[in-house]
């Protein structure tokens, strides 16, 4: 986890910054645009950006849509929290069957999120609660504000989670500590995100721009790098030793091949590219506007 120092400050409205103005792409779901990424927000603010169906179903049609020059994706929420996790009401007049088809279609949504081409960044800020952690734990890098509070409610509800965080939870944080936060309703705040909620923790008010940072990047990194990144990493580390070993080489193998990559290799041998050094990411910079 890096933690990175900055100015105090609030994203505003207007259109600053190469933001393009939002679309509204649902009443659940805001797109907008910085050149080579894609801003996807939770636009429902008054319900704290819970997920009901027509979320799920907005989320879906998002990513599904997104623009074609888009190398990265930042999805973030507005208003004062991420995202407060399933929209109790309208579970609480689900049917069992109907429980079952809304989980499995949130499971369907975020393996679209972090299996997809794209990498994903989530500006985090405020409750990322239940669902909500669930949803940032589909990204794959997480950027917290310092006003980020972890919690799996669930226990004290007489719920369970059914968003996939069984799966993806404890690979950020360990069985034992979800096992923790689901009996005892234990949050955990910014502050001990070393323990693997996000990778980037930024003072209030600069997720989204410290978020877009490390989009734009990414968007740098050659398309077939960036796909085999979030695509076969995650699998191969899942995989056995003979198997993981000789999916690595075949991306390798890939990856080297592409045109672009040979470019890069002789530019870096002739001294037109730059060596690496060790720097902090210098996360983030002054908030700029989300199109809200």
């Amino acid at each position: 986890m890096t933690t990175a120092s900055a100015n105090h400050g609030q994203v505003r409205s207007g259109n600053v910054d190469g933001i393009r103005a939002a679309d509204q792409f649902s009443d659940r779901v805001t797109l907008s645009q910085r050149g080579r990424v894609t801003l996807v927000r939770l636009s429902q603010p008054e319900k704290r950006n819970a997920i009901d169906g027509k979320m799920v179903e907005a989320i879906r049609s998002a990513f599904d849509g997104l623009p074609k020059e888009t190398c990265a994706v930042v999805l973030h929420g507005e208003g004062g929290h991420f995202c407060a996790g399933a929209d109790l009401g309208e579970l609480a007049k689900y049917s069992g069957l109907d429980v079952a088809r809304f989980s499995r279609s949130v499971h369907e949504v975020l393996d679209r999120i972090e299996y997809g081409a794209l990498p994903v960044i989530a500006a985090l800020h405020g409750g990322v609660i239940g669902g909500g952690l669930e949803l940032a734990a589909a990204a794959h890098i997480r950027v917290a504000e310092r006003s980020t509070y972890y919690a799996l409610p669930e226990g004290m509800r007489g719920i369970f989670v059914g968003g996939g965080g069984a799966v993806r939870i404890p690979r950020l944080i360990g069985t034992s500590r979800m096992v923790d936060m689901m009996l005892t309703g234990r949050t955990y705040g910014s502050e001990q995100d070393g323990l693997g909620f996000s990778q980037y923790v930024v003072e209030n008010g600069n997720g989204v721009a410290a978020a877009v940072k490390l989009a734009e990047q990414i968007a740098k990194n050659t398309a077939i790098t960036n796909f085999a990144t979030v695509q076969a990493l995650p699998r191969i580390a899942r995989a056995d030793s003979e198997a993981g070993f000789l999916m690595e080489s075949l991306m390798f193998t890939i990856a080297a091949s592409d045109g672009e990559a040979k470019t890069r290799i002789h530019d870096f041998l002739q001294k037109r590219a730059a060596k690496v050094s060790h720097r902090e990411p210098g996360l983030p910079m002054r908030p700029f506007d989300t199109g809200e």
